[in-house]
C-alpha cells in the first residue's frame, strides 16, 4: 500500500520463520527475511547489499520459505474442525454445586503501590531470564552446562548486581491492581454482577471422545445453575521509572546494561504476577488458604486455579484488556496504559484473569471457523472485519 521496495527483516520474541513464510512473505514483493537474533542482522544486510551474494541468498530464503508453506498447508489438512454449535455441545460441563464455589474474603478492587521489590525478587523464574538472552536450558542446571555454563554464570552474576541496584537505588517502582467480582457464565461470555462482560473464545478442533472443546467461561458457574460464582482480574507493573535509567545507560553507550535492565524489569513483572496470584489464592480470595507449596512448585504451577492473560493461547484476543483496564482503573491507579493496539506501557507489565475452579486448566483456542468469528463479532458489537484484524493468527 505504501509502495515500499526495500528488504524487510522480521525479528522479535513473537515472530518465527514459519509465520514470516506463511503470513508476510507472500504479500510483499521484495525480500523478506526472518532474523533469529539481532546479532545476525549485519550479516543479513551485507548479503542483501552485495551484488554478488544478494540473488543466491534471496533464492535460498525463498526455497526455504516455500518448504515452510507446504509443510504448514499439510499440517492444516491434518486437523478437522467442528461447528461452534457442536463445540458448545461438547463444552466442559461439571456438576455445579454450591460447595465447589469459594466465596472470597472480599469483592471489589484493591491497589498495591510501591510494593517491596525485594519480596518480588524471590519469585523470579531464572529459566526464562536465560531464555531472554538466547541461552536455552533450565535453571540452575544451566549454570553447570559444559557449553553454556560459563556465559550463564556471568549473566547470572550481572543480573544479581543489577537487582541489587534496582532495589537499593529505587530505579523501578512496582504497582498492582486486582479485583474479585461476582460473576456468572452466559454462553461463552462471563457477565459480572454490574453488567460488565468478558468475551471468550472456544476451541473448535474435533476432539477424541470425552475431551471437551474448552472456553474459559466453562470454568465459571452458568446462569442456569442459579449460583453466584466469582472471577478475578489483575494488572501488575514493575516498569514505572525505567525510562530515566535507560536514558542514562544509553547516554553512556552502555547497551548491555540498558538491555539487562529491560530484561530484569520483565522478569520482575512476571515474578510480581506470581507473587500476587499466591496472595490471592491464600489470602484475598482464600480458595487455597491451606496451600503449602515450595517456590519451585509454585513456578511449575502446581497450585489450584489459573491466571490466563489476554493474548495467550486460552484467550488470544487482546482487546478484552480494554474492559479489564477500565474495570480496575489501571491507568489512573497504577500508571499502566494501553496503546491503540492494546499493548501495555510500561512494557514490564502483566495483566490477566483469575479462575478458581478446581478443574480450571490452560488450553489453546487455536483456529476458528467463520461461524465463531461472526458470533464473536456479534457478542462484542463490532464488525467481522475488525475481529479478523484482532485475531488474524486464529483464522482458518
Amino acid at each position: 500500500r505504501k509502495g515500499l521496495n526495500i528488504p524487510l527483516l522480521i525479528g522479535g520474541a513473537t515472530t518465527s520463520p514459519i509465520h514470516t513464510a506463511v503470513k508476510i512473505d507472500p504479500v510483499y514483493n521484495h525480500p523478506v527475511v526472518h532474523v533469529r537474533d539481532a546479532s545476525k542482522v549485519i550479516g543479513v544486510v551485507n548479503k542483501l547489499l552485495s551484488e554478488k551474494e544478494k540473488k543466491p541468498f534471496v533464492k535460498e530464503i525463498e526455497q526455504q520459505y516455500e518448504k515452510f508453506r507446504v509443510k504448514n498447508l499439510s499440517n492444516k489438512k491434518q486437523k478437522a474442525y467442528i461447528s461452534l454449535k457442536e463445540a458448545r455441545k461438547n463444552k466442559f460441563a461439571p456438576e455445579w454445586t454450591a460447595d465447589i464455589i469459594h466465596k472470597p474474603t472480599f469483592t471489589g478492587t484493591k491497589y498495591l503501590t510501591d510494593f517491596d521489590l525485594a519480596a518480588i525478587r524471590k519469585y523470579i523464574d531464572w529459566t526464562f531470564f536465560f531464555h531472554a538472552w538466547k541461552l536455552n536450558g533450565k535453571y540452575p542446571a544451566i549454570l553447570k552446562d559444559p557449553i553454556k555454563g560459563e556465559e550463564a554464570q556471568k549473566l547470572f552474576v550481572d543480573a544479581q548486581k543489577m537487582l541489587d541496584e534496582i532495589i537499593n537505588k529505587k530505579w523501578l517502582t512496582a504497582n498492582a491492581t486486582f479485583g474479585i467480582f461476582p460473576a456468572q457464565a452466559d454462553g461463552d461470555d462471563v457477565e459480572l454482577s454490574d453488567g460488565t462482560r468478558f468475551h471468550f473464545l472456544r476451541n473448535q478442533e474435533q476432539k477424541p471422545a470425552n475431551i471437551p472443546n474448552l472456553c474459559l467461561s466453562d470454568f465459571i458457574a452458568p446462569k442456569s445453575s442459579g449460583l453466584t460464582d466469582y472471577i478475578g482480574t489483575f494488572t501488575v507493573t514493575t516498569g514505572i521509572g525505567i525510562e530515566k535509567q535507560i536514558r542514562e545507560f544509553e547516554a553512556k553507550d552502555d547497551d548491555y546494561n540498558a538491555i539487562m535492565l529491560k530484561v530484569m524489569a520483565d522478569r520482575l513483572a512476571e515474578a510480581f504476577a506470581e507473587l500476587l496470584h499466591e496472595k490471592v489464592r491464600k489470602e484475598y480470595w482464600g480458595y487455597a488458604a491451606s496451600e503449602q507449596l515450595e517456590l519451585s512448585e509454585v513456578l511449575r504451577e502446581k497450585y489450584k486455579g489459573i491466571r490466563p492473560a489476554p493474548g495467550y493461547p486460552a484467550c488470544p484476543e487482546h482487546s478484552e484488556k480494554k474492559t479489564l483496564f477500565s474495570l480496575l482503573d489501571a491507568e489512573d491507579k497504577i500508571g499502566v496504559k494501553l496503546t491503540e493496539n492494546y499493548a501495555m506501557y510500561p512494557a514490564a507489565s502483566v495483566s490477566g484473569f483469575y479462575f478458581a475452579h478446581r478443574d480450571a486448566q490452560y488450553f489453546q483456542v487455536g483456529k476458528l471457523l467463520p461461524d465463531q468469528v461472526e458470533d464473536y463479532a456479534r457478542r462484542k458489537g463490532i464488525s467481522i472485519d475488525s475481529i479478523k484484524k484482532l485475531i488474524p493468527m486464529n483464522l482458518v
